[in-house]
């Protein structure tokens, strides 16, 4: 399908064939067992298959259900590697592509949005899109004063089709849940809701955009392109070539995988603490490695001279003062075995509820796994290490899945946590080395004991005011 199907009825029936597809595809799975096959075969077939037909119709719908299928693609780690494979490449194609919308709709919306002579703004302009995403496509073109830009454009009805679209998601989304074990759909598609405004809002994109281009404007590690101009639905920004980070993934040699994951985790961290915004769609179509070191575009060199390309800055947390001390903190404790300390701390922020009553050692220990990336000096992430977490919080007889379900996520966390998870998912899926602990200290607030002072300065040996 080449153009954004926007009639509610029709998005809804497409999406509430999903549960009926997957039930009949069980069903004749169930057929091929009784008729001789083996249980791995048809079970790997019928995985396919519910990818295939998940990950299309995702794709193709674009809007609120195309958003839902790239957050699950970060996510894809914690698959059981029997399945994982079906649902990898499938998932992997929403990273990067989906079907265009009609070159004459795009004139339109430009016409509409930018004048109808708006063909006089740009010396080029590519009518084939360099990609699409879930509200909008990308044109490339060249600006009237010579500069490569990014087209932007909207799809119309996007807004419609998102709402529509994660509202029926929402009603069947139990049945979503095991794609991803140990994570629950709901929240994720509750989250995604509520940010829908914020999507549609090329303003408030631009003004985000624009804060990351002018803090990290020649930063040896990152760069983001500068604003051009922005309208309603249309945002042009500058061009930056790169290598997709979901390339490096599927064909990046060990010292580009471990560059890739570095840059990752340190923009997660110093992203948010330089300028206030937590950039929060971090799947790997939003990504770019460029090669030519502190050139935007240039020659490849070494790994070690790499930067990250950062795009798409639609949706973006705003905490004017960083990260919340409370997560640096916690973290610090935890990696001390501070149990009682930690327990109060989380009690105190919302995570344990005052009706809720809990053994300070078991958090302690629920804590302790998932955090260990931040213990070590550098750290393996891999999917084996991704589906132990995943598996461990999601089996029902695990005392931590048990533990788990009586904890809760204060609203101010939801998307903090989830930016985090999917960058997690997404450094596994890399298979990087990652000195994370580096990171955690330069750039998150409390993870680092404050030095002592005064008395204690003294007694520790250390000049007070040095």
């Amino acid at each position: 399908m080449s153009d954004l199907p926007r009639k509610a009825v029709t998005r809804t029936a497409r999406l509430a064939a999903l549960p009926l597809g997957f039930a009949g595809r069980a069903t004749w799975g169930l057929g091929k067992r009784i008729g001789g096959y083996s249980a791995d075969l048809v079970g790997h077939e019928l995985q396919q298959r519910t990818a295939e037909q998940l990950f299309k119709v995702l794709g193709e719908l674009k809007g609120g259900a195309m958003k839902f299928g790239q957050a699950l693609s970060v996510f894809e780690s914690a698959l059981p590697e029997e399945v994982a494979g079906p649902y990898r490449a499938a998932l992997t194609k929403l990273q990067e592509a989906a079907p265009p919308m009609p070159t004459g709709t795009v004139h339109a919306v430009l016409a509409e949005r930018l004048g109808e002579d708006w063909r006089d703004l740009f010396e080029e302009f590519e009518d084939k899109p360099s990609a699409a995403a879930s509200i909008g496509q990308v044109h490339r073109a060249v600006w009237h004063d010579g500069r490569e830009v990014a087209v932007k454009v909207q799809y119309p009805g996007a807004g419609e089709a998102l709402i529509s679209d994660l509202a029926q998601l929402g009603r069947f989304a139990r049945l979503l849940g095991p794609l991803i074990p140990g994570m629950d759909i709901k929240p994720l598609i509750s989250e995604l809701r509520e940010r829908v405004t914020e999507e549609l809002d090329y303003e408030l994109e631009a003004e985000a955009q624009r804060a990351y281009a002018e803090e990290f404007a020649d930063d040896p590690d990152v760069f983001v392109p500068d604003v051009v101009h922005q309208s309603d639905q249309v945002l042009v920004t500058e061009w930056m070539d790169g290598v997709p980070l979901s390339e490096v993934i599927s064909d990046g040699g060990q010292e580009e995988r471990d560059r890739a994951g570095q840059l990752l985790a340190r923009f997660l961290f110093a992203g948010t603490a330089r300028t206030g915004l937590l950039h929060a769609d971090p799947h790997p179509g939003n990504f770019r490695l460029l090669t030519g070191g502190s050139a935007p575009s240039g020659n490849d060199g070494p790994p070690s001279e790499w930067r990250l390309g950062v795009m798409d800055f639609g949706t973006v947390d705003r905490l004017p003062d960083g990260l919340p001390p409370t997560i640096g903190t916690a973290l610090r404790m935890t990696l001390d075995g501070e149990a009682e300390e930690v327990y109060g701390l989380l009690c105190d922020e919302g995570f344990v509820k005052e009706t809720i009553e809990l053994d300070p050692a078991a958090v302690l220990d629920y804590l302790l796994p998932i955090i260990e990336p931040a213990r070590a000096e550098s750290f393996d992430f891999d999917r084996g290490w991704m589906r132990e977490q995943a598996g461990r919080i999601a089996d029902p007889r695990s005392p931590a899945h048990q533990l788990g379900k009586q904890l809760n996520l204060p609203p101010s966390y939801l998307l903090i946590h989830r930016v985090t998870l999917s960058t997690i998912g997404v450094l596994c899926q890399l298979g990087a080395t990652v000195r994370m602990r580096d990171e955690l200290e330069e750039w998150v607030p409390g993870f680092e004991p404050s030095p002592p002072t005064g008395v204690d300065a003294a007694l520790d040996g250390t000049e007070v005011g040095a």
